[in-house]
């Protein structure tokens, strides 16, 4: 079987399980009260990887949902990459100190590059995943209520060129809509930057969406809704690790 690395998310709002749709705060589904639960149920159907995302940092600016972070991390053996709302140094090192083996900067990539780029140095590329939200292949930040003139391609090529070697991209159109994810940006993606361990997120509805990612040589995918809306069960996705 075609390999792909399978990454499910826990968003993370007032400490449950939930997802929005296409990032809006008032389209929230509580899919869990315990998160740890979660991820624990991830686990043993062979998953490694967990992308964890505070939401309530994301709308505030800074690290909130770091001790649930910090639960999940001790409890399972999930290599977590986290994001949502880091700005500062300090950000960084509670969540690297509650056990995230990687963070995720978005907008701060885009709004404050010296500072992204000083992480990148700091801490090495293995640790620091680049953000790069998009709605019509233009950058979106600020949880995703504001697009920048920003291109995608440009973008991403740049911070490769600084280092980066890691990044997880989103289609905010397709985000939560379960309706495919955009297999043809990142073919176009990889054309330009084929060395990239491309995370696609958004849209995933169907273990077809994923072999048209593994097809496209796309190296991972994020998976929420699909999940727990009960589109793909764990036990499907098995067959992929």
């Amino acid at each position: 079987m075609a390999k792909i690395d399978i990454i499910p998310a826990i968003d993370i709002i007032d400490a449950k399980c939930v997802r929005l749709s296409q990032g809006d705060y008032d389209q929230k589904t509580v899919y869990n009260e315990n998160p740890l639960e979660v991820a624990k149920m991830f686990e043993d159907h062979g998953i490694k990887r967990l992308h964890l995302v505070d939401l309530d940092g994301a709308k505030a600016s800074r690290i909130i949902n770091y001790k649930l972070l910090e639960q999940i991390a001790s409890k399972t053996n999930l290599v977590i990459d986290f994001g949502g709302g880091l700005k500062t140094d300090e950000d960084l090192k509670i969540a690297f100190e509650s056990g995230a083996q990687m963070i995720t900067g978005g907008s701060i990539a885009v709004k404050n590059k010296a500072v992204f780029t000083s992480w990148i140095e700091k801490f090495g590329s293995d640790k620091i995943i680049l953000g790069a939200d998009v709605k019509d292949e233009k950058i979106a930040v600020g949880g995703w209520l504001e697009t920048s003139d920003l291109e995608l391609l440009p973008f991403v090529k740049e911070y490769e060129q600084l280092g980066i070697n890691k990044v997880i991209c989103t289609d905010i159109s397709k985000d939560g809509m379960l309706q495919g994810t955009s297999t043809e940006l990142y073919k176009k993606l990889l054309k330009q930057s084929p060395d990239l361990y491309l995370v696609a997120s958004g849209g995933l509805s169907s273990l077809a969406d994923i072999d048209e990612l593994v097809e496209a040589k796309v190296p991972a995918v994020i998976t929420g809704k699909a999940i727990y809306e009960g589109r793909i069960s764990l036990k499907e996705l098995e067959r992929y690790s």
